[in-house]
């Protein structure tokens, strides 16, 4: 059975399923004020990986993964450009699905928006507060997380040094400065919703406990983000559901960083790159593979180098794929068996890809030696093992995929009319995912190289 490291916990524990047979993921999503950058490319890998590898065994994964449609990035962006809130949500998640299209990540059961569930957040703020739980100071209604019972579990510190700890903020009526904000009263300008205590809009805190009882219920199984994520914005979606007496995750799973010479990648760092960006030069594979190469719990670096190095392997696998292609037979039953060890035990990727490295080097040595039934099962085994893993190999034939034509459709274009720049673009994005690009008189050939 699958064991994960929960982070409530600080244990790697078997993952008990709720429902068996089936898993219920809860994945915090983006919020859709910019591009995406490559730290949120390894996040949905990291989880698409889980996915694909669950599905795998037979278990059937019902996947939620947020839209945050309203937030104050989202409106001061807005507000910067001159335009509507709901224009530049609107814009940053069409690019964020085409991102996740180009990256090859499945997308998620259900994907709810923040704006689609205010109501039942006022009501949900409205049932804490008759609980006695949240009271209403000058710019919002406030969780007071001393009267819930655990409160700071994700933070992994005693309260008393988290209260030291908290940043000063210049709100007079909060009773502790752990305190959280449920639901902000509007400003002037802002986007709003009627509630009880007038015109305002929730907290980001709130949004995803709503979504996530209401699309996965009670007790689900699997709650995951990114490590930055675990306090405070975890721990006080925790907080709201212990207070409203709800059984929420039973499994916490936090992803690493990552870094740039040592540092977390982000935008308030400006030390990003768009993972379009990266897409247009990294074949999406490659990508997949150096994030396998890590372990999710590790912060990973994103090089020319490190993708270089992903990209040669990935070569490699190509080359055995199109060698293999035509041996049949049945998997290596042993060799699978020590792929599930490496991927049960806390999603050890790097074993993973590293028993997937070898059993390649072993069927090429003994189809080298004549022995092709050998090569074949190791072969089947090795084709498994990347379905497992999400990674695509070449089929060993130059049939070109509906993505692949619509760049070459698209230079075709430009070329048509004269823009050579955009030309140039779409040949470089095809080269870099594994294509080699000939002028015809019928227009643009490509070929696997």
């Amino acid at each position: 059975m699958l064991r994960l490291h929960d982070t409530a916990t600080g244990k790697v524990r078997e993952l008990a399923l709720r429902e068996p047979g089936k898993v219920s993921m809860y994945v915090c999503g983006p919020t859709v004020y910019d591009n995406p950058h490559i730290g949120h490319g390894r996040q949905t890998l990291v989880y698409d990986v889980l996915r694909k590898y669950l599905e795998w065994t037979g278990i059937e994964v019902r996947h939620v993964s947020n839209i945050t449609d309203v937030d104050d990035n989202i409106i001061q962006r807005a507000e910067r450009e001159g335009r509507a809130e709901a224009d530049v949500a609107a814009e940053f998640e069409a690019v964020w699905w085409d991102a996740m299209d180009r990256l090859g990540v499945s997308r998620p059961t259900h994907a709810p928006h923040a704006t689609e569930y205010v109501a039942d957040m006022v009501a949900m703020v409205e049932e804490l507060a008759a609980r006695g739980l949240a009271y209403e100071a000058a710019d919002g209604i406030y969780l007071e997380v001393d009267k819930v019972d655990g409160y700071g579990l994700l933070a992994l510190q005693p309260l008393d040094s988290l209260r030291s700890g908290a940043r000063v903020e210049a709100v007079l009526d909060k009773r502790s400065p752990l305190d959280f904000v449920l639901w902000k009263k509007a400003k002037p300008g802002e986007p709003a919703w009627d509630s009880p205590w007038g015109p305002g809009r929730p907290g980001w805190h709130t949004e995803c406990v709503v979504m996530s009882l209401d699309l996965l219920g009670e007790g689900f199984d699997i709650h995951s983000g990114g490590m930055d994520l675990r306090f405070p914005h975890h721990e006080n979606e925790r907080a709201q559901a212990v207070a409203l007496g709800k059984e929420f995750a039973r499994h916490w799973m936090h992803h690493a960083f990552v870094e740039v010479a040592g540092e977390k990648m982000s935008k308030s760092l400006g030390n990003f790159t768009t993972l379009l960006d990266l897409l247009d030069r990294v074949d999406r594979r490659a990508y997949r593979l150096l994030v396998l190469q890590s372990h999710y719990r590790s912060p990973m670096e994103v090089t020319e180098d490190t993708a270089g190095r992903a990209a040669t392997s990935l070569a490699r696998l190509d080359e055995f794929a199109r060698r293999t292609a035509s041996l049949g037979g049945e998997a290596d039953e042993t060799l699978l068996a020590q792929f599930r060890d490496a991927m049960e035990d806390d999603l050890d990727t790097p074993r993973a890809t590293a028993l997937l490295f070898t059993a390649v080097r072993d069927a090429n040595t003994v189809l080298d030696g004549g022995d092709g039934a050998r090569a074949a099962s190791l072969a089947a085994a090795v084709r498994s093992m990347c379905r497992a893993l999400g990674l695509e190999l070449a089929s060993g034939t130059d049939e070109v995929d509906p993505d692949t034509q619509a760049l070459v459709d698209r230079r075709d274009t430009a070329r048509q009319s004269k823009d050579w720049a955009a030309a140039d673009a779409a040949r470089d994005r095809l080269v870099a995912q594994g294509w080699l690009v000939e002028d015809t008189p019928a227009g643009t050939r490509v070929r696997r190289a």
